[in-house]
């Protein structure tokens, strides 16, 4: 590996790192004002952040392999796994959604207001769209897969801040409490379709062929 690359992912680890931190605040903040408040939108959304803080721990875990300079056949091999958790925390993500959704949408419940929630959402507007910014132009640079469909995970986090905002908004300064189910349940068929590219791309990262091209070049 040149040391062109190396320093690319390197730095695509770094804004992994500053995600994982950012992604644990989410989780403490989120859930405390969530669970003091009775509000099932903040919860579902600090759970939604377990899963982002899950999936930047494997991509770190993925791109210091690469960046040790680890054999083709290592790399592939946490490709496929790092996509296959990927897939899974969409996967995880569309559950969580439709049954917060699901279960406002019969329960009537509505969403309380919580200023360190509408705090933390508020500061995810401005930072979520930057750490997307920084997976993709890396992923970009790199080729890496994982990276890019990352970012995308961290954008799905962003459009998920924007419903709870818009839901929480409506239901308090509206009255209509069931704008955040129907705004929720808006974003499952996106999540839904992530969550298969990711699992195919997974299935097609095969580990052993780089044993086999291996083979037929010696």
């Amino acid at each position: 590996m040149n040391d062109e690359r190396t320093k690319l992912i390197r730095r695509g680890r770094y804004v992994e790192v500053a995600s994982l931190v950012y992604n644990i605040a989410e989780v403490v903040v989120s859930l405390t004002a969530g669970f003091a408040t009775g509000s099932s939108a903040l919860i579902s959304w600090g759970v939604d952040s377990i899963v982002e803080a899950n999936s930047a721990s494997f991509m770190i875990w993925r791109l210091r392999g690469e960046e040790k300079g680890i054999s083709q056949h290592d790399v592939l091999k946490r490709k496929k796994i790092a996509l296959s958790v990927l897939s899974a925390a969409f996967t995880i993500a569309v559950l969580f959604i439709l049954y917060e959704a699901i279960s406002k949408l019969i329960s009537g419940e509505t969403a309380s207001m919580s200023r360190w929630g509408i705090g933390i959402l508020l500061v995810s507007l401005v930072v979520n769209p930057m750490l997307a910014w920084g997976k993709y132009l890396y992923g970009k640079k790199t080729d890496s897969p994982t990276l890019k469909y990352d970012a995308i995970d961290t954008m799905i986090c962003e459009y998920q801040t924007i419903v709870v905002l818009i839901g929480i908004g409506l239901v308090q300064w509206q009255g209509w409490w069931w704008a955040d189910p129907v705004a929720a349940l808006l974003i499952v068929p996106y999540v839904a379709w992530e969550a298969f590219n990711a699992g195919r791309d997974a299935w097609n990262a095969k580990p052993d062929d780089a044993d086999k091209g291996c083979e037929n070049t010696k």
